[in-house]
């Protein structure tokens, strides 16, 4: 068989699961964000798991009574914004929270419509 390129090789091997050939590397997003695994359950970035972590600690040590992940907006359009937590606080109060590490214009704009079309306030973190 013949090959144009080393690049053509890795592949073959690859695809018959020749150990000496080691994998591809992965793949770089656009903001560089590490998608990061927690608890069986996978994030976005680091910072995001993170949080988690530090809610998760929040909830042992009585602050937060509980808080859920991924929390969908409908907007108009067909347009759905997903907010990253949303912390129910012991004291009665309901936090959204968006963990973000660059803050792109179209999140800004989305986010401006859902506090527009709801009487919600999304903070960052």
């Amino acid at each position: 068989m013949r090959f144009n390129n080393e690049q053509e090789f890795r592949e073959w091997n690859q695809k018959r699961g020749n150990p000496d050939i080691p994998p591809p590397e992965r793949k770089i997003t656009k903001y560089h964000a590490i998608l990061t695994e927690c608890d069986g359950i996978k994030f976005q970035s680091k910072k995001e798991a993170k949080y988690y972590r530090e809610l998760q600690a929040r909830v042992h040590a009585g602050e937060i009574k509980y808080f859920l992940r991924q929390i969908p907006f409908r907007l108009q359009g067909g347009v759905k914004y997903v907010v990253d937590f949303m912390e129910v606080w012991t004291d009665g109060s309901i936090h959204y929270v968006d963990v973000k590490g660059c803050r792109t214009p179209m999140y800004k704009m989305k986010r401006k419509m859902v506090e527009a079309a709801y009487p919600v306030r999304i903070l960052e973190a």
